[in-house]
């Protein structure tokens, strides 16, 4: 299991965050400051943390100091209420995977943790991987999951689902969706497409993620909800 650390010294925060990362599957410690942080991590591992940069007596940044001076690949996602470049630079400049700041919105804040933790999980598989935010589809294994949440499909739903991520951002036609999974190359009123992508969505649609959109009167696209102008 995925475990992430959260620091922050305001325990409304701490509880928000628990519940929103406890409900996408994530295992949760936290810490109510930098010191108590570093201390859980000195016991024990973390695959990521979320720290707090106004924090009295130990900054995030000094947080983030401490622990690159012995640890260098824990990735380490900063929340602060600052909107000042040289905040975020200083961050980045320390070591910092991302950097969000308050207020957030928790399925924005929930993408950007699955985002760090896929760049920095171990790619020496090889497996042909394709994604969409949290969404991710291990084709050569037939896995798919949303977060470290994991997706039950069908043959013919992972299949769709392929297509469809395979021209991310790029409409894709009935007619080709027809003919790559089905091997319809004919014109056809067939609800067939519809259906499945109806199926889709139920399993692979969450609270404000909903990549699967409808061209209407040319076919249906995949996008990134975060990436939407």
């Amino acid at each position: 299991m995925t475990t992430i650390l959260v620091v922050d010294d305001e325990p409304g925060v701490r509880d928000l965050l628990q519940d929103a990362f406890e409900g996408a599957g994530y295992v949760v410690h936290c810490a109510a400051n930098g010191a108590e942080g570093l201390d859980q991590l000195r016991r024990g591992s973390a695959d990521l943390c979320v720290v707090d940069v106004n924090m009295p007596t130990m900054s995030g940044y000094e947080f983030l100091e401490r622990l690159r001076a012995h640890d260098a690949t824990t990735p380490v996602l900063l929340l602060t209420a600052r909107d000042s470049s040289d905040d975020v630079e200083r961050g980045l400049r320390g070591g910092a995977d991302d950097y969000v700041k308050k207020p957030f919105s928790v399925s924005e804040l929930l993408l950007r943790v699955a985002a760090i933790l896929r760049r920095t999980r171990d790619d020496a598989t090889g497996d042909r991987v394709l994604e969409c935010g949290v969404l991710v589809m291990n084709v050569d294994r037939h896995l798919v999951t949303r977060g470290s949440t994991p997706i039950e499909l069908s043959a013919t739903e992972f299949r769709l689902l392929e297509v469809l991520l395979e021209h991310r951002d790029r409409v894709v036609s009935r007619e080709q969706l027809l003919r790559d999974v089905w091997n319809i190359d004919f014109d056809s009123e067939t609800s067939v497409l519809d259906t499945y992508v109806s199926y889709l969505r139920r399993k692979v649609h969450h609270g404000e993620y909903s990549p699967i959109t409808t061209v209407r009167g040319v076919g249906f696209k995949v996008v990134d909800p975060v990436e939407r102008p």
